[in-house]
């Protein structure tokens, strides 16, 4: 007993022979074994006694039917039909949607997830506690979790996760998606919800657990009392007292449903069916028995059952669904992170034919940090879609030029060459070149990916740029370069071509959202008044539109840009030998890759230049501190 209190909380999964699911799962077999021997045997007895005692019995011999059959066999099966045509509708939408699976029918394991290690640290206590819920109830006195509630983006893992679970569980369990519950018929969402939980229960009773997975369940469990629509209908305020919200709307039929949900969640344990028919029994003998010599009824037993939940909008949710004694834990699936990431492509890769240089352990690490922001599911994806590019070649396994190939075309979609007019190809290098330039000597701590003027979707060319390390914030000069970058392919082509065209339209775009979240957010335009802190009206427009349509902050972002412009116009023009290089390239080759796009800058002398740029925003930060100093003395 001790060995298994102490393995409740451990980040190993409770062996079954430890656990007390194997204790009740061996009494009911028991108690099966029994039975059948109980049906078996009397008849058998019964048919032994009628041959000992010379009357033999034919139980093959059917009754004899008297009258002729062409009277009565087509009423009687136009009476079946017209019963099954009556109930089968009603029979057939109130049964339960759900599909069992036994963990030998599931493929994978806890080894299989990667990822994930302080979710799946977690999952394992709250499945060591279900698989010991006797031990953790009785001598440790706790209440087992009930629920669990997965939420996060999609192809976080969430199924996978509760897959694993089931196999190591090493009891039934019961899949079904949130819109199996929805029904034409009023009430049967409801009625489906209670024969769910019915099977769930009687499954756990009978095999000592069971855990039951819903999918999507924001399909039907949504809060209550609201209505989803395009315009919102909040009317909020703030107060000296918190946030006051008068919510104006109507019911989306999910009251209903939500309120079943929440009652078969936790509420008085329902009853097996046999002891229904006894406790009825007692109940009648009762009655005719003195209170002191009644009959006593059997408390219901335990349903050993955990209720898994996967959404990806837990906000949604009911809050009631929320509180303990339901989903007693949400657990959240956020973006793997650099190390999560350096796992999935190791598993990821284990399973794929590939070369031997995607082995390299420098070769992962730069896989790992250039799929920042992917899921496990896009990790996957992308090799997948590299072996496809691998066999489209004639080769028979991937490449790391193969996995560079893939993610361009996942990224900003599959190459569409059109025949440029030769002034127009000439001014998309320039544009484009002007960006990389300007990359590669302000943009510290990023990675050149790609440079092409090969269109793309939209895009007649593209640079595409990552940070070398796994970043979550940014700083003022950080932020500056990035508009430097972005108004470089503008700068170079009025430097280069004397004017520019249409192409910077993006880019201004992008620019502009930048340098609107600068001044009326991050508080880099010289004033600490954040537009964020502006509540949401019924047609509100996003923050870019607030920072725009003041006139103050306006002229704020307008000068950043400018600054910015003015700042890319004098490095392009000192470094002008650095864009023509690369200009010539692209035009020769249309397309740069990687280390392709460092080996032409630094034959034109980029290194140099770059440590002088550097230098130089270096400066420009270390003055802007100096004089922050100063003000603030």
């Amino acid at each position: 007993m001790d060995d298994v209190v102490k393995k409740l909380g451990s980040r190993e999964v409770l062996a079954l022979a430890q656990a007390d699911v194997l204790g009740v799962r061996e009494r009911h077999r028991k108690r099966r074994l029994t039975t059948l021997a109980l049906i078996v045997g009397m008849p058998s007895a019964f048919l032994w006694y009628r041959i000992a005692a010379g009357r033999p019995f034919n139980i093959f011999q059917l009754p004899h039917l008297g009258g002729d059959p062409i009277m009565w066999v087509p009423a009687v099966l136009f009476s079946l039909l017209l019963i099954v045509a009556i109930l089968g509708p009603m029979l057939g939408n109130s049964r339960s949607p759900h599909v069992m699976y036994r963990p030998e029918q599931i493929e994978i394991g806890f080894d299989d997830v990667k990822g994930l290690g302080p979710v799946v640290d977690e999952v394992i206590r709250t499945l060591n506690v279900f698989l010991g819920y006797a031990t953790f109830r009785n001598e440790l006195g706790g209440n087992p979790r009930r629920g669990l509630l997965f939420e996060g983006a999609p192809g976080t893992g969430k199924t996978h996760l509760a897959k694993a679970m089931a196999r190591h569980a090493g009891v039934p369990f019961l899949y079904v998606s949130g819109p199996a519950f929805q029904s034409m018929w009023y009430g049967m969402t409801a009625r489906k919800i209670r024969t769910f939980f019915k099977a769930l229960k009687k499954t756990a009773r009978r095999e000592g657990g069971a855990i039951g997975f819903i999918e999507e369940i924001d399909a039907f469990a949504t809060a209550r009392g609201g209505l989803d629509s395009s315009v919102p209908t909040d009317i909020a305020r703030s107060s000296l007292f918190g946030r006051m919200t008068n919510r104006m709307g109507m019911s989306q039929g999910t009251g209903g449903t939500v309120n079943e949900l929440l009652i078969q969640m936790q509420s008085f344990e329902s009853l097996p069916a046999l002891q229904k028919f006894t406790d009825k029994l007692k109940n009648w003998v009762n009655g005719f028995l003195p209170h002191d010599k009644q009959l006593k009824k059997k408390v219901p037993s335990y349903a050993n059952v955990l209720l898994i939940a996967a959404t990806n909008r837990g906000d949604s949710l009911d809050p009631a669904l929320l509180r303990p004694g339901r989903f007693d834990r949400r657990l959240y699936f956020d973006l793997p992170s650099r190390s999560g990431r350096r796992e999935l492509v190791d598993y990821f890769l284990g399973k794929k034919r590939h070369d031997a240089e995607l082995d390299r352990d420098d070769r992962r690490e730069e896989l790992a940090g250039m799929t920042f922001g992917y899921t496990p599911v896009m990790i996957e994806h992308l090799l997948d879609e590299a072996l496809i590019v691998a066999l489209r070649h004639g080769r028979g396994a991937l490449s790391w030029s193969d996995v560079n190939t893939a993610k361009l075309t996942e990224e900003i979609g599959m190459p569409h060459p059109v025949a440029y007019t030769a002034d127009e190809r000439r001014q998309i290098a320039t544009h484009e070149a002007g960006h990389a330039t300007l990359a590669y000597l302000v943009g510290e701590g990023r990675r050149l990916e790609v440079l092409s003027i090969v269109k793309r979707r939209e895009a007649l060319g593209l640079l595409g740029h990552s940070e070398t390390e796994e970043r979550f914030t940014r700083t003022q000069t950080e932020l500056e370069a990035l508009l430097t970058i972005s108004v470089g392919g503008m700068a170079s082509e009025e430097i280069f071509e004397g004017e520019s065209g249409t192409g910077p339209a993006g880019d201004l775009a992008t620019a502009t959202r930048v340098a609107a979240e600068m001044v009326g957010s991050l508080g880099m335009g010289g004033s600490l008044v954040s537009y964020r802190a502006v509540a949401d009206g019924v047609f509100d427009p996003d923050l870019v539109g607030r920072v725009l349509s003041n006139p103050e902050t306006r002229r704020k972002t307008e000068l950043l840009l400018r600054a910015q412009k003015q700042k890319a116009k004098a490095l392009l023009k000192k470094n002008a030998h650095l864009v023509l290089a690369l200009r010539d390239a692209l035009l020769d080759r249309d397309e740069l890759i990687g280390d392709e796009i460092l080996v032409v800058l630094e034959a034109a002398g980029g290194a140099k230049a770059q440590r002088s740029a550097r230098a130089g925003v270096r400066r420009g930060a270390a003055s802007r501190a100096a004089s922050i100093g100063r003000s603030g003395s």
